[in-house]
């Protein structure tokens, strides 16, 4: 009996310092290891806390001495209270190995789930999802954001007024409220190989106050937007969108406000309202598009001053371009447009007056031009006087109401 005592005793003396053993060498791996002005901590543990812990992480990686890379080696992490903001003053890297890690941030009640506060700051590889209100929060200089996910959030990335040389690159963005939100445009910000899909109010939401419009222009560029309820909303904050591809927008594919902006070389497609809606917005331009497939309008400008329609090619939609009730003292221009088979109108002039110059209306259903005044309840009517110069109307022809001008040059016939 003593001998099965002594092992006994052995056995748990064993165990014990094995446990122990384990702890220790768990908590060495979140330290910093040492490296050349650099240190790497890794998250062995996708608990919300303790050793291990993406919160211990942080907190060890914003107290280094150099930059620090927090290394993500668990496939999930879970989130439920709010964590430490990333501060390290030489910049941080949080990185996790493909195919990624979760960030599951259901139970967080509020606050971003990362908190961008320091410069120098990247995330690559990081599935974040279910935030009831933000998923990163960007208020910082030189953020990079690559190869990660953000699903089923508030809002997907808000990058604050005092951000800059702001890179998102090569992520998905789905089922979110806002997948991205700028509240300035920031310089050197760049939101180029994106894919978003299914976002309830928009992919990008870049709107400021009126005398927001000054800096360089936020570049959208080769980025996939599919199933959107509009996929860009923007006004009076610089911004270029050009050469990406949008599909099946529920409202717009491109709902411009206010100044500043310019939509180049994009192919729209498909959808149940209208492609661009310009709507009181001041020298917008609309440039070099393909739109197709829309159930009302490809381009619809609507109270809005010195909007440069130029080059833009659409066919196969409900009607092509309207222009409504614009500001007569600075009119809208739609230059070298093509419009091919327009189930209804090409070009509709509601109480407007801009400048059509060699735009080609081929083969209307309807009318390749209508102009017809505005009644506004209890009001004067607002006559259109749009300008003509040189377009071809084929046989269709154009249609005004009496009372309305329709002046300029004669239209070219159809060769």
């Amino acid at each position: 009996m003593s001998r099965r005592s002594a092992v006994a005793i052995a056995v748990v003396v064993l165990l014990g310092a094995i446990v122990i053993l384990g702890r220790w060498y768990q908590g060495r791996r979140a330290l910093p290891h040492p490296g050349a002005g650099s240190s790497v901590v890794e998250v062995t543990n996708g608990a919300d806390r303790g050793p291990g812990s993406l919160r211990e992480a942080l907190f060890i990686a914003a107290g280094a001495a150099g930059r620090a890379t927090v290394s993500i080696k668990v496939p999930k992490i879970v989130v439920e209270t709010p964590l430490p903001p990333l501060v390290n003053p030489h910049g941080m890297s949080l990185t996790a190995p493909a195919p990624g890690t979760e960030v599951d941030a259901h139970a967080l009640g509020s606050g971003p789930v990362l908190d961008v506060g320091g410069a120098d700051t990247s995330i690559d590889g990081l599935h974040i999802i279910n935030c009831p209100a933000t998923a990163i929060l960007v208020r910082a200089v030189r953020f990079h954001l690559q190869s990660s996910a953000i699903e089923s959030c508030d809002v997907g990335i808000d990058i604050a007024d005092n951000a800059s040389d702001t890179v998102l690159e090569r992520n998905q963005f789905t089922n979110n409220r806002l997948a991205i939100r700028f509240a300035a445009a920031g310089q050197h910000t760049v939101v180029e190989q994106n894919k978003f899909s299914q976002d309830k109010d928009a992919a990008v939401w870049a709107v400021g106050g009126d005398g927001a419009a000054r800096g360089d222009p936020i570049n959208l560029h080769d980025n996939h937007f599919a199933d959107e309820h509009t996929a860009i909303v923007a006004g009076n904050i610089p911004i270029l969108v050009e050469h990406n591809e949008f599909s099946n927008s529920r409202e717009a594919a491109v709902h411009l406000v206010g100044a500043a902006a310019v939509i180049r070389g994009n192919r729209i497609s498909g959808g149940e309202s209208m492609g661009i809606i310009a709507e009181n917005a001041r020298g917008a331009i609309v440039d070099n598009n393909e739109i197709d497939g829309f159930a009302a309008y490809g381009i619809m400008v609507r109270g809005s001053a010195g909007v440069l329609l130029r080059n833009n090619r659409l066919h196969s939609c409900g009607y092509g371009i309207a222009f409504v009730l614009g500001d007569a003292n600075a009119p809208s221009t739609a230059v070298e447009n093509m419009i091919i088979e327009p189930k209804f109108n090409g070009i509709d002039v509601v109480g407007d007056s801009p400048i059509l110059r060699k735009n080609q209306v081929l083969r209307p259903h309807a009318l390749a031009l209508h102009v017809d005044g505005f009644q506004p309840s209890g009001g004067p009517k607002v006559q259109a006087h749009p300008f003509l110069d040189n377009n071809n109307f084929g046989a269709a022809g154009a249609s005004a109401e009496p009372g309305t001008v329709a002046g300029g040059a004669a239209q070219r016939p159809t060769q």
